[in-house]
């Protein structure tokens, strides 16, 4: 806990003179999507604040914010803690994608398509690959997946897509085996890219359902294997 703390400190300039609870939310959804604070982590609202140099009122209420969006769980008594998805919860996550990731695509217009974003989120996850960064290259997966989004070009959706992406990497954080989980859909984006690139939308939005089909299968597959161990 200690070194967790010490690096939301760092953020703490991030606040600068506009230190509200919005902003105290962004850098704690950020934290708990890089794995700072993984699932079950109680999170403690004097360390925390103290870390940000915040008050407990503005604390509380970016926690009441990142509640909203199932990131964090208050119990009764106990305080609040990171969440842990149920395997149910990781499905619905699936859903929400292949709802919105897929339409997004059926609904792009004529070619050619500004593909910069998932262009940069596919060389981002060759290099993580190169590092040996499997970490890293979930994160990459993920950009991808946000810049296919960013092509509908509308605020509520990315709103609504950043807040799934956020649940999805709580699943991701409990699996202990990043390489075997993500490596394999890196090839799989390329083939989306050069599917838009091609301005062949049909071809991309099939090699996008069936990705993500599988990818459900695997995902739920580890995850229910070590949310039902001891």
């Amino acid at each position: 806990m200690a070194e967790q703390l010490g690096g939301l400190a760092d953020d703490r300039a991030l606040l600068g003179r506009t230190s509200t609870a919005e902003r105290v939310s962004d850098i704690l959804r950020s934290r708990i999507a890089e794995g700072f604070f993984p699932p079950g982590t109680r999170l403690s609202e004097d360390s925390i604040g103290g870390a940000l140099g915040v008050s407990r009122n503005t604390l509380r209420e970016a926690f009441r914010l990142l509640t909203h969006e199932r990131l964090l769980v208050h119990e009764l008594n106990r305080g609040v803690f990171v969440r842990v998805l149920a395997v149910e919860d990781v499905e619905d996550i699936y859903r929400t994608r292949r709802l919105v990731e897929c339409a997004v695509v059926r609904g792009l217009g004529e070619p050619p398509y500004p593909l910069e974003g998932p262009a940069q989120a596919v060389a981002e996850g060759q290099r993580a690959v190169r590092e040996g960064d499997w970490k890293g290259l979930g994160t990459a997966n993920i950009h991808f997946h946000r810049e296919l989004v960013s092509l509908a070009g509308s605020a509520r959706t990315d709103e609504l897509m950043r807040s799934v992406f956020a649940e999805l990497r709580l699943a991701f954080h409990v699996v202990d085996d990043p390489h075997r989980l993500h490596e394999p859909y890196l090839a799989r984006n390329r083939e989306i890219l050069r599917a838009l690139e091609a301005g062949d939308k049909g071809e991309a939005e099939k090699l996008l359902a069936v990705y993500l089909d599988d990818s459900l299968e695997r995902v739920v597959e580890v995850y229910r294997r070590r949310v039902s161990a001891p």
